[in-house]
């Protein structure tokens, strides 16, 4: 066996997060020219909270036009939701939630966490056999880790672990630096949908953001002149 360095990782992919959707029928007129402007990998579906049947009704009518994008559907929380709704998966706020939902998703379907507070907890989700680790995002009291802590925390989990981390970007600057400190994917959301110009514009913007700052981390420089420690 020769010593050959690992394959260099694929460039990151958008992981984009919908606002609460109550009524997915604009939603769903909107979501392929999203898809189809933007190398995004997944959508992630907050549902506004109400009666099960209801939110199963909304899954039915998001997933095939995502799916039909080649992307996949995770659903934030509610994994007893997704096979009855037709996603691909769903997004788990911690270790317990975690633990709880695997069954029910495994093996068919996507299990991702996030609300990892220490590299403990992110270690202990990647034995348990979660599909992607979140890193950034907003506990319930909406702090969050520096954007510095958070590139850290990609950049050492990339290095050593083999499932996919997802770095939560509240902006462009941020999706451009988690990026390069080695996300595989790059959670986009509320910066998206505010932007002046439209989402689709902001979409583009932030996907050829990405893959820039991952061409240049191939490299070991920054486009953009900066220096990152």
């Amino acid at each position: 066996m020769s010593n050959k360095s690992p394959p260099p990782r694929p460039a990151p992919r958008l992981y984009l997060a919908t606002p609460a959707v109550d009524d997915p029928a604009a939603f769903v007129a909107e979501l392929p020219g999203l898809l189809a402007a933007a190398d995004i990998a997944a959508v992630l579906l907050r549902l506004k909270e109400t009666d099960q049947r209801t939110m199963i009704t909304r899954i039915k009518a998001l997933a095939p036009p995502v799916q039909k994008a080649g992307a996949a559907l995770l659903v934030e929380g509610h994994a007893e939701l997704v096979a009855r709704g037709g996603a691909d998966g769903a997004h788990l706020p911690g270790i317990a939630a975690l633990k709880e939902a695997l069954p029910s998703l495994k093996p068919d379907r996507i299990a991702g966490v996030g609300g990892l507070t220490t590299r403990h907890h992110s270690m202990d989700a990647g034995e348990m056999g979660a599909d992607y680790v979140l890193f950034g995002e907003p506990d319930a009291k909406g702090q969050r880790p520096s954007s510095q802590a958070i590139a850290e925390r990609l950049d050492w989990w990339a290095e050593l672990f083999e499932p996919p981390c997802v770095g939560f970007a509240t902006s462009l600057e941020e999706a451009h630096d988690f990026a390069a400190s080695g996300a595989d994917f790059v959670l986009v959301g509320d910066f998206v949908w505010s932007d002046p110009r439209g989402p689709k514009a902001a979409l583009i913007e932030v996907d050829a953001a990405i893959k820039k700052a991952h061409a240049a981390a191939l490299v070991g420089q920054d486009p953009a002149g900066q220096e990152h420690g």
